[in-house]
């Protein structure tokens, strides 16, 4: 930890020195210069500073034994008899990073009743330890008893590292589990790697997606992170998994839960973007509302689903749940066609993942055309409606070469 000391002594210009903050985290009070809860440790006022007055000062903080921490955990989120895919995805980066520095992979799941079937799947995926916390008070999620659940496992198996699903469980089991251990937590990581000493590098977007912050926690174990769906890559299964289940239990009272399920309502199933294998995505590049009907259109054509950026979902052109980046969803489909979008981290974070991108922009020097396959400079307005004649003529095309197939068949039979 560190903070900024003010070296009063030196403090003249009270006025300068406030501007000197771009957050207003500098004030004068009671006719001293001080650094509000505001500072955002950017160091803008020690670099900008001439006379001296500010300086960075590392706390002494007694750390943890990182030696007595060993291994790579991840929680397994399953909900109505179905294990989320995120799990599984956390569970190859575990392995990846287990891989590295020899440690072995641990996992934790919780339910009323896990199924055989989804214990063999785990071990399939190459969990060398899986623990299972079997109670009624599990059946649905309330967050003191996984919350108890998810510290017990943590106590019993001591690992370096915890990842966890940045799904809407995971936003609010991931944060209350590691305040008890007093430790650190990274929220939404797009990459992670680890030192040899098992220091783990979590790296994520800030500041809007206008930088990627590289954190580490060098003095307190576990480390736990939240990596949203579609980040990581699935885990090959493996033929002969050698992993154990171990049966663990809790005293009632810490399953005891101030929250009582009443009833459960179920949202109506829609398919869900990251879901979709094309996507045709619209920034403000496509210039107006009306304009919408040709990235419509296109994604009926391709059989995929329509998508946008933060600008047009804010404009209310397209529903929020179909919006991609940081603040939005994270997609890897077969193939994204990007219409009118300048590329920015905020955007490009939440899809660079897809196995082909084709962008379309007007602007050559757009940012999108460094990470898109194939790009093509031009007015989307006109670009896709002649895509569209294109895919309209090449699908008619393939409808009389399969007729006159058929004839040609039906007259050899005669």
């Amino acid at each position: 930890m560190s903070h900024i000391a003010v070296h009063q002594n030196k403090a003249v210009d009270y006025k300068a020195l406030s501007a000197l903050c771009p957050f207003g985290a500098i004030v004068v009070d009671n006719g001293h210069i001080a650094v509000t809860s505001a500072c955002r440790m950017c160091k803008l006022c020690i670099k900008n500073d001439t006379r001296g007055v500010f300086e960075l000062v590392e706390d002494d903080v007694a750390g943890t034994d990182t030696s007595e921490w060993n291994g790579i955990a991840v929680f397994i989120e399953i909900y109505e008899m179905k294990i989320h895919p995120v799990s599984l995805e956390m569970i190859g980066k575990a392995q990846e990073l287990a891989g590295k520095i020899g440690h072995s992979v641990y996992a934790a799941a919780a339910g009323e009743k896990i199924h055989t079937a989804h214990v063999e799947e785990l071990l399939h995926y190459g969990v060398d330890e899986l623990y299972l916390y079997e109670a009624p008070e599990l059946k649905h999620f309330r967050i003191e008893p996984y919350t108890a659940v998810f510290e017990d496992f943590i106590v019993r198996r001591r690992p370096s590292v915890v990842l966890v699903g940045g799904t809407s469980i995971g936003r609010v089991l991931a944060p209350r589990t590691a305040a008890r251990f007093r430790t650190g937590l990274t929220a939404d990581c797009t990459i992670l790697d680890i030192q040899e000493n098992t220091d783990l590098d979590q790296i994520r977007p800030a500041f809007g997606g206008n930088i990627m912050a590289h954190i580490r926690t060098t003095k307190h174990r576990p480390q736990f992170a939240t990596v949203r769906y579609k980040i990581f890559n699935m885990p090959e299964r493996i033929t002969n998994p050698t992993g154990t289940v171990i049966h663990c239990t809790l005293p009632p009272a810490k399953l005891n839960s101030t929250i009582e399920i009443l009833k459960v309502h179920h949202k109506e199933k829609v398919k869900h973007l990251e879901e979709a294998d094309v996507i045709v995505a619209a920034g403000r590049g496509i210039g107006s509302r009306e304009n919408l009907k040709y990235i419509e259109y296109l994604a009926e054509l391709l059989d995929g689903e329509v998508a946008g950026t933060r600008t047009l979902i804010e404009a209310g052109w397209i529903d929020p749940r179909r919006q991609i980046g940081l603040s939005g969803r994270t997609v890897r489909p077969r193939l994204i066609i990007a219409c009118g979008i300048s590329g920015s981290v905020q955007f490009t974070a939440g899809m660079n993942g897809s196995e082909k991108i084709i962008a379309v922009n007007i602007d050559p020097n757009a940012a999108i055309f460094s990470i898109a396959h194939i790009g093509i400079v031009g007015d989307v307005t006109k670009v896709i409606p002649e895509l569209i004649e294109n895919i309209k003529a090449d699908a008619a095309a393939d409808v009389k070469a399969d007729a006159a197939a058929e004839g040609t068949a039906e007259r050899s039979t005669s």
